[in-house]
């Protein structure tokens, strides 16, 4: 059975509050497309987004307003303490995607939300839903994972950007988008840290393992229901594809 792994991101998900056009959209869409496919199955692992943000700002907020000795107190005096806090505060806002997620696919996704992709041996249904593992990294290394362990071949990075650019087009007026880059190249514009709330295409631990397993990602916008169908279908799409 041929399987498709969805990396959903929270701002996608909820950009404040759970976005029920595009819940509902996105659902039917796949459920349809399940219904036309029968041999297939889908693996969507949701992100923290914009809400996993607003907490760990909030903490770090939180963290300024202490002393040298209060931080030694409470666990949190170096910057790997803060960034182990913040990754925890992360994953909590990509389960409650995720459930919601889960919720909408009603019976074609009869599992618990999975939390630790390693430990995941079966899959019941059309739809499995994951969310985030531990710290250390974001969810499109639990997508990577979960592809590695369901043998599927590309992960679709479903984001609210449409393509990946060479800058950050916000502040880089210049910056030019990509239909197709290799892992290499990638690589070398996202880096190799991973700092929690790190707003990237593609999570550079993910990356680096993504390459190791010759995985293609497509990177594409989630907003765009039939722009997605495309690429489930194996049709052209407007997106970025990172591969070799």
């Amino acid at each position: 059975m041929a399987t498709k792994v969805l990396s959903v991101g929270g701002s996608i998900i909820a950009p404040d509050s759970p976005d029920v056009k595009f819940l509902s959209e996105f659902s039917k869409m796949a459920s349809q497309w399940l219904e036309e496919n029968p041999d297939s199955r889908l693996i969507l692992v949701a992100g923290g987004g914009a809400p996993a943000r607003v907490y760990q700002n909030a903490y770090r907020d939180v963290a300024k307003t202490y002393s040298d000795s209060q931080k030694n107190t409470l666990g949190f005096a170096t910057e790997a303490d803060t960034n182990y806090a913040c990754d925890w505060l992360g994953i909590m806002a990509t389960r409650l995607n995720a459930q919601i997620l889960k919720t909408v696919f009603g019976p074609l996704c009869p599992q618990d939300v999975v939390t630790d992709p390693t430990c995941v041996n079966e899959f019941k249904g059309k739809v499995l839903v994951a969310a985030g593992w531990k710290p250390g990294f974001s969810t499109d290394n639990d997508a990577v994972l979960l592809a590695e362990k369901f043998n599927a071949d590309t992960v679709v990075n479903l984001s609210n950007i449409e393509k990946v650019y060479t800058d950050d087009p916000r502040k880089n007026p210049d910056a030019k988008p990509i239909d197709e880059i290799s892992w290499s190249e990638f690589r070398k514009m996202v880096g190799d840290e991973w700092v929690p709330g790190k707003n990237c295409p593609f999570d550079p631990i993910a990356s680096k393992k993504a390459q190791e397993l010759n995985l293609t990602v497509i990177c594409a916008a989630g907003k765009n229901i039939a722009n997605i169908k495309s690429i489930l279908d194996g049709k052209d799409y407007i997106g970025s594809t990172i591969k070799g």
